[in-house]
């Protein structure tokens, strides 16, 4: 059918077209007031915890003195991150967000003043900081386009979508090259029928783009998923989804509103974590993110939103934690 493009693209030109996507211009903020919340703008415990992190990786590398926060939202965790170190501390470090949306860098501004400085790019904020810098994102990897896949008449196929926005598939032209970093397409007993997946081609390709920038340090990784295969049980359509006024979407909802509505799918771990071990990245330690913060933080706030980001039925599952330093 002429005129469609791989869904990668269709997401792609949803949330970062630079007129008409959500987060070039469409996105208000991030928290109650936006269309979906974060752990950080839900409560003050994961920046503490966030905190905390920062405090044990520059007890051992006294000479990084350089903080980067990748995709900062509205700004809030960088803000309470800053607070909960405390005065003394925070003015220890160099800070530094980068940040593609006009829209949220204006936010976050506003928010954090002039002790930061803005990048558009990890690769140029690196290199301000001569590669030495603790690095640390929350909730960005699932909000990079992803390939959608479905398995069909016995091979994977590309979900396409039409103008009208409809799908079509077609066959997936990889060799097994193209492959091989994509756990997903490698033999995998027992898929069901028409099973889709998602491929984070667009993650592996902005690692591969900064690493070689990246000298020493650590970094701090949080996002929802899993490993492969859990990351599919029970989940036939996948895990791409949509969120609007704070409202989970799912199958065509995700194409009814493109530039208005976020995109997102879950991370895959297990291709994280190979394609940062092929990266020579030291990989400190792996869990969800409950551990992460009774890790970094040894009294909970009586917050009411802790429970919630705590909740091992919830998001203190469903969201994990990965610390790299490099090689």
């Amino acid at each position: 059918m002429s005129g469609a493009s791989p869904f990668s693209a269709f997401m792609a030109q949803a949330l970062y077209d630079p007129e008409r996507g959500y987060y070039s211009r469409q996105i208000k903020t991030v928290g109650k007031r936006g269309d979906f919340s974060t752990s950080a703008t839900l409560s003050p415990d994961f920046a503490a915890a966030v905190a905390n992190w920062l405090k044990s990786e520059s007890s051992l590398q006294t000479n990084v003195r350089h903080v980067i926060e990748i995709g900062a939202g509205s700004g809030v965790l960088m803000e309470s991150v800053k607070r909960s170190l405390g005065w003394w501390k925070r003015r220890q470090f160099h800070w530094h967000v980068v940040e593609t949306s006009e829209v949220l860098q204006k936010q976050q501004k506003l928010l954090l003043g002039d002790s930061v400085t803005w990048h558009k790019n990890l690769k140029a904020a690196l290199e301000t900081c001569e590669g030495k810098a603790f690095l640390y994102h929350n909730e960005l990897l699932d909000a990079f386009p992803v390939m959608l896949l479905q398995w069909q008449e016995g091979l994977w196929q590309e979900v396409h979508i039409t103008p009208a926005g409809r799908e079509i598939s077609l066959p997936l032209e990889w060799d097994e090259t193209m492959r091989a970093p994509f756990t997903a397409l490698q033999a995998w007993p027992g898929k069901a029928a028409r099973q889709r997946i998602e491929i984070h081609a667009a993650v592996r390709n902005w690692m591969l783009e900064w690493a070689p920038a990246w000298k020493q340090g650590a970094m701090l990784t949080v996002d929802y998923g899993d490993v492969f295969p859990a990351l599919y049980y029970r989940r036939p359509v996948g895990t791409l989804r949509g969120y609007l006024h704070q409202q989970r979407l799912e199958g065509e909802a995700v194409y009814m509103n493109p530039g208005r509505q976020d995109i997102t799918a879950d991370i895959n771990f297990s291709d994280y974590r190979n394609w940062a071990a092929e990266l020579n990245w030291k990989e400190i330690s792996y869990g969800n993110q409950s551990v992460f913060i009774q890790t970094y933080l040894k009294k909970l706030s009586p917050h009411p939103a802790t429970a919630f980001i705590m909740d091992l039925h919830g998001a203190g599952e469903a969201f994990k934690y990965l610390i790299h330093r490099p090689g």
